[in-house]
């Protein structure tokens, strides 16, 4: 056991000389991901809209948006899936029309959907993956087995896929994405459709794996758990980007704390706060919702003021919720909803002039 962890450690120090090497032959890293002014459209249809913006080497950057955003549709631009309309992308230095190749190279993707064959078994389909990016036979082995041991595979590195489970999949497809050595590892809604809590367990293996490896991860999702955990956020609307910037930084940006009042009558108690307080609060299912700075001192101030009773009061930070809220005037959900809207829609006129 002490020898095959010290080969594992030599192992792992080797790729971050070998990293460290290229760095030094290229002088300052440049950015593992590079966009600017990217545009897709589809007929009429504008699914990407100017995008611009950089990722840093090592970083887990993540795109948060609703359904039809337009983060699948970029992330198929930086994996060479599609070509742009307009506007230039390079990932870890190549670019992504001029040289396809070599990004595909450089690159790990774990899709929305499993893409993994069932009928082989965990290590045949980290084989298969390994001779498709041309790593040498007498690698395979020694990559893939740690790997494997990381996701908490090993023991089932022989079964067939099929009898894995939804989350035991997405571990395997994770390991694969880094089974070549990838500079950057894209995963598109890699927790989609899986319950709570293999969710906490997928990240729980990433978290692992970014402490071992010196990928740089690239994320989309449209759950909020998923990007507090990253280094930088990019929120992607209606194909833009509305703002970039670290949790902290993006939740900061609010500026206020949220207090929500539920009342005997939270028209009326609106009507009393904007006319002694000057503030407009919105009238929620929770109660009324208002925005103010330094929300546990506005409370007694506000008890003061009310006539009507207060039933239950709740004072809380913003949230990347909000966030979303401030920048794009909407929730993440309702903007989920009319991204379905307007998907029906644009298939029926696609039937009607059919």
């Amino acid at each position: 056991m002490i020898v095959r962890g010290s080969v594992m450690v030599l192992r792992q120090t080797l790729v971050r000389l070998r990293f460290l090497l290229w760095d030094q032959r290229v002088g300052n890293p440049e950015p593992a991901v590079e966009v600017d002014g990217l545009i897709r459209r589809f007929g009429s249809f504008t699914a990407v809209d100017g995008v611009s913006f950089a990722v840093e080497t090592g970083e887990l950057f993540g795109f948060l948006g609703p359904n039809g955003a337009g983060k699948t549709t970029t992330i198929s631009i930086l994996c060479t899936l599609l070509r742009p309309t307009a506007g230039t992308a390079r990932v870890a230095g190549c670019d992504v029309v001029k040289q396809q190749g070599l990004v595909r190279s450089r690159i790990g993707l774990v899709f929305q959907e499993t893409t993994l064959d069932d009928y082989l078994t965990g290590s045949e389909n980290l084989r298969f993956h390994a001779v498709l990016y041309g790593v040498p036979p007498r690698e395979v082995r020694d990559r893939a087995q740690p790997l494997l041991e990381m996701v908490g595979l090993a023991s089932r590195a022989d079964h067939q896929v099929r009898f894995y489970s939804g989350g035991m999949k997405r571990r395997l497809e994770i390991a694969r994405g880094l089974l070549h050595a990838p500079r950057v590892l894209f995963l598109d809604e890699p927790t989609i459709g899986l319950d709570p809590q293999t969710r906490v367990h997928i990240w729980e293996y990433v978290d692992t794996l970014r402490q071992r490896e010196l990928t740089t991860m690239f994320l989309t999702t449209h759950y909020m758990d998923e990007a507090e955990r990253c280094d930088r956020i990019a929120i992607i609307d209606g194909g833009k980007i509305v703002a970039i910037d670290t949790p902290a930084a993006l939740k900061a940006s609010v500026g206020t704390d949220i207090v929500t009042l539920l009342t005997n009558d939270d028209a009326a108690a609106r009507a009393q706060v904007r006319r002694v307080f000057g503030i407009d609060g919105d009238l929620t299912p929770e109660g009324l919702r208002l925005d103010v700075r330094d929300g546990e001192a506005f409370v007694p101030r506000v008890f003061e003021h009310l006539t009507v009773g207060v039933q239950n009061v709740n004072v809380r930070r913003p949230s990347l919720d909000d966030v979303f809220l401030k920048y794009t005037g909407r929730g993440i959900r309702d903007a989920d909803q009319d991204a379905v809207a307007q998907s029906k829609a644009r298939m029926g006129a696609m039937a009607r002039r059919g």
